[in-house]
């Protein structure tokens, strides 16, 4: 069969390329055409446009950028239509994605979602349009299949790709991996400052002001795969902080603590067991037109998984200061670390175990070839 597949952002193309290679399994014959990026790639899908050109966060820096969305949404559709395939699968980004779902929708061509949108956190009236465009859902936390389930879309959860991803990964021994990035021998702080540019222009400062005294530590930097080294570069200047790409694991398997900038990394963080503090930052308008619509009592998917307060999470004002508290207390108060670990072995039980990504390509295969 032939799938087109859309994926907006570095965590998308993560799990799309895990889900690409287990559709080929599952379908010998599959061929692959999307949006996506260098790991789609690598596992054979036909780039149309990489997510780099195509991924902004925050109401400002979407405004900014509605011409360059329009154009990509336009492209899409006529690019979908003449591949002509026989399913389009849609990767989390639902800005982008629902719309596009419409179309395909339109167009009848069945229409699957994989990491579902997250309406329980915002913007529920897409629920409407989900009825309507999504022919089935495969959602990525536990508690959503029933709450997309009671809400009328047909709804699976076979659990979280970041469980694959992990599981696969293989890290380099330590005093290598040190040695070939001039890392001393301190333990390490990681920071994790998002895969956007508008994340890592908003967050990166405040992770440097918070931890700038940490002197018995090594602070890493890890970077995203989607963005080049030097639009880090004017942070990083006079702060001596290292900074490695497209390593975030390896560092995650050596740190003794991070800092991480809200959204998938702080599960990934977790589920490598390192205690983490979790912040965020968006522009200030960004923040006063869209606070209202946020009614969930937390914004980090460790403790919205829990549903409980597990790490720390603070948002928008005061974050150096509040940043530097928990990350001194982390790193000094062992009751405390023994605490949230103890918290990351429950929410591992949670998540599930490996092999997410064939059960949902398993799962798709089936439901798009089965006999009506």
């Amino acid at each position: 069969m032939k799938y087109y597949i859309i994926a907006g952002e570095a965590s998308g193309d993560l799990h799309g390329s895990n889900l690409i290679k287990s559709l080929k399994k599952a379908d010998p014959r599959a061929y692959f055409r999307g949006f996506g990026g260098d790991l789609m790639q690598k596992e054979g899908v036909e780039l149309a446009m990489h997510y780099r050109d195509m991924s902004f966060i925050g109401i400002i820096e979407v405004i900014k950028n509605l011409s360059s969305i329009r154009r990509a949404l336009t492209f899409c559709k006529e690019d979908i239509k003449n591949y002509h395939p026989d399913a389009v699968i849609l990767v989390d980004y639902p800005g982008f994605n629902m719309k596009v779902a419409r179309f395909a929708h339109h167009e009848g061509y069945k229409t699957l979602y994989y990491i579902a949108p997250k309406i329980w956190a915002s913007r529920k009236y897409r629920i409407r349009a989900m009825r309507k465009h999504i022919d089935k859902l495969f959602t990525i936390f536990p508690f959503e299949e029933n709450y997309f389930t009671d809400l009328g879309c047909e709804t699976q959860y076979l659990g979280n790709p970041l469980t694959d991803a992990i599981a696969e990964f293989q890290p380099q021994e330590e005093t290598e991996f040190r040695k070939a990035n001039q890392l001393s021998d301190k333990p390490i702080i990681a920071l994790l400052a998002g895969s956007r540019r508008s994340e890592i222009r908003m967050c990166l400062p405040e992770m440097i002001k918070a931890c700038k005294d940490l002197t018995d530590y090594e602070l890493v930097l890890a970077g995203a795969p989607s963005i080049p080294t030097d639009y880090y570069q004017p942070f990083l200047a006079g702060t001596g902080l290292k900074m490695i790409s497209n390593e975030t694991y390896q560092l995650l398997s050596l740190a003794t603590a991070a800092v991480v900038t809200s959204g998938t990394a702080t599960l990934e963080t977790a589920l490598f067991k390192v205690p983490e503090v979790v912040f965020y930052k968006v522009g200030s308008l960004t923040y006063l037109i869209g606070r209202p619509f946020f009614t969930m009592r937390f914004f980090s998917l460790v403790n919205i998984i829990m549903n409980r307060e597990v790490v720390k999470e603070f948002l928008q004002y005061k974050l150096a200061e509040k940043i530097k508290a928990e990350i001194t207390k982390l790193l000094t108060d062992q009751n405390y670390r023994q605490s949230m670990l103890e918290n990351y072995d429950e929410l591992s039980d949670k998540v599930g175990s490996p092999g997410t990504s064939e059960r949902v390509a398993q799962s798709m295969y089936e439901y798009l070839t089965k006999k009506v």
